[in-house]
């Protein structure tokens, strides 16, 4: 990662979508990529040398906290970016007393999750062409 300036922040929702859009669904409207309930998730962004590249949403429910359009933008992928992102983010949700975090990870990234102990299920589902598997991790234990 350098000795770059890192700073993990809120960021308002609106703030993710160009990320959002440039990295997860390029050939889609920004309208694709924004969700119904944005309005009730927990954004955050990664900012190196106060410039954002890497975005992530957190949605705490009854059934735990799902987080996603994770996003790195494709310059600043392989660096290490995303990792602390998602490290920050499985910690955020264990300081607010989530048992279980869990997302829908495209099936071609499901060894990356596991990295950060998140495990397959047996749900899955295809979208736009794409298919993911729900992955999950219950935070009852330190990493």
């Amino acid at each position: 990662m350098g000795s770059y300036m890192l700073n993990i922040r809120k960021i308002d929702k609106e703030t993710t979508w160009a990320i959002r859009q440039k990295v997860l669904w390029p050939g889609r409207a920004l309208e694709y990529v924004k969700l119904e309930d944005d309005d009730v998730g927990m954004h955050y962004g990664l900012f190196v040398e106060n410039r954002l590249v890497c975005v992530i949403s957190l949605f705490i429910g009854p059934d735990g906290a799902q987080f996603r359009k994770f996003a790195t933008l494709e310059e600043e992928q392989g660096k290490g970016y995303g990792s602390e992102l998602l490290r920050y983010l499985i910690n955020e949700a264990r300081q607010r007393g989530v048992d279980r975090i869990w997302c829908n990870s495209r099936k071609s990234k499901s060894d990356y999750y596991r990295k950060f102990g998140l495990e397959e299920t047996n749900l899955l589902f295809v979208k736009g062409g794409i298919e993911y598997v729900v992955m999950e991790k219950y935070l009852s234990s330190p990493e």
